[in-house]
C-alpha cells in the first residue's frame, strides 16, 4: 500500500544554533527534514518537515577547526579552484556554514534539490519571517546533546519525545529479557 503524497502532514520545527557545535546540530536537523522521525518515512518520498534555524552567525566548531577548516569550490575556469577558511565563510556568509553541513549529511538526488533543500530556512540573527507558521509562543528543538550514550537519554531527533508513552516498554522479536523463542 503506498502513502500519497498529499496526505503528509508537514511541521514547522524552530532550530537556536546559538552556542551549538555545527556538526552535532546539522546531524539533528538532517533527520527531521527527510522525514525519519516519521512513522510514515520512505527513503524514496518527500515526508520530511521545514526547518527554520535562527542564529546561525552563533555557531560552534570545537578544536582549531576555525583557522583549520577550508571550504573549497572551483569556478569552473583552469586554475579557478577558490577556498576559503571557516572564520571567513563565518564573517562573509554566516548562514552558508551550517547549510553545507547539513546539505552534507543529505544524498545528493533530486529528491534533495527539489524537495529538501528549500524546506530549510537559515537565518543569521533572531529574527525571521515565519512567526505566522511556527506560531508566537513557538519553542525551540531542545539542544543537540554532547554524547547521544543509548536510548535511555531520551532524546529522538531533535524533538525531545520518543513514539511511546511514558512507562511503555517495547518489545522485539525475542520478547522480554531472559526469554528466548519457542520452535
Amino acid at each position: 500500500m503506498s502513502f500519497p503524497g498529499r496526505a503528509v502532514q508537514r511541521t514547522w520545527h524552530l532550530v537556536d544554533a546559538s552556542n551549538q557545535t555545527v556538526g552535532r546540530l546539522a546531524a539533528t536537523i538532517a533527520p527531521i527534514l527527510k522525514g525519519k522521525h516519521k512513522p510514515t518515512y520512505r527513503p524514496n518520498g518527500d515526508c520530511g518537515d521545514f526547518v527554520v534555524v535562527v542564529n546561525a552567525e552563533k555557531v560552534e566548531f570545537s578544536g582549531k577547526k576555525w583557522n583549520d577548516k577550508l571550504y573549497r569550490w572551483h569556478t569552473g575556469y583552469p586554475g579557478g579552484l577558490k577556498q576559503r577558511k571557516a572564520s571567513d565563510m563565518l564573517d562573509r556568509k554566516p548562514t552558508e556554514v551550517l547549510r553545507k553541513a547539513i546539505f552534507g549529511m543529505l544524498n545528493r538526488t533530486n529528491l534533495r534539490h527539489k524537495y529538501i533543500e528549500p524546506r530549510l530556512k537559515i537565518y543569521a540573527g533572531p529574527n525571521h519571517p515565519h512567526i505566522g507558521q511556527l506560531g508566537e509562543n513557538v519553542k525551540a528543538l531542545e539542544k543537540a546533546p554532547r554524547s547521544n550514550v543509548g536510548c535511555g537519554s531520551g532524546y529522538n531527533f531533535g524533538l525531545g519525545k520518543t513514539f511511546a508513552a511514558e512507562g511503555v516498554v517495547q518489545e522485539g522479536i525475542i520478547g522480554k529479557a531472559g526469554q528466548g523463542r519457542s520452535s
